[in-house]
């Protein structure tokens, strides 16, 4: 499967109307580009307290679910990428005070993407457990996701058909 297009033009490109612009790529690389879907995902996408990663996984999980019973395979990507974004930063803050993972800023060229960028890993703090409890929320609804058998289906069809 290619990689997450990062060259395409994002701020102006409706991938609901382009489905076949849309690469999955690797975890969560697109999520905070891909319209209309980042506008419809974010409003809801919060995880500061077990309580709001809560109503958020619920929430984001049920667009998922809206999104593929409508038969968008990249609607439904997008949410599930949501939620693993609600895991992994919930993650992040529960293992590291602040939510800073890697010393330095990033690269000017890699901004957008994921991944430390040749950056030192900060040593992890203790454990907060609200911030935890926040990503095992995530977590969960992350993994219904995945083990959707409409979305594997969506996924392997969109796959097929947009290589």
């Amino acid at each position: 499967m290619p990689k997450f297009d990062y060259s395409l033009d994002y701020a102006r490109l409706d991938l609901r109307a382009h489905p076949e612009l849309y690469r999955v790529g690797v975890g969560e690389q697109g999520v905070l580009l891909v319209q209309p879907y980042k506008g419809e995902l974010l409003p809801h996408w919060r995880f500061a307290t077990p309580e709001a990663a809560r109503q958020s996984s619920e929430a984001i999980y049920a667009m998922f679910l809206a999104y593929l019973r409508a038969g968008d395979f990249v609607g439904a990507d997008m949410a599930r990428k949501f939620l693993q974004m609600g895991f992994t930063r919930a993650r992040r803050y529960a293992d590291h005070r602040g939510g800073r993972k890697y010393a330095g800023p990033v690269p000017e060229d890699k901004k957008g993407q994921s991944g430390a960028h040749g950056r030192p890993e900060l040593p992890r703090t203790p454990e907060d457990p609200v911030k935890a409890e926040a990503a095992r929320l995530f977590k969960a609804k992350w993994d219904e996701a995945e083990a959707n058998e409409e979305y594997a289906r969506l996924k392997k069809e969109h796959k097929a058909r947009y290589r």
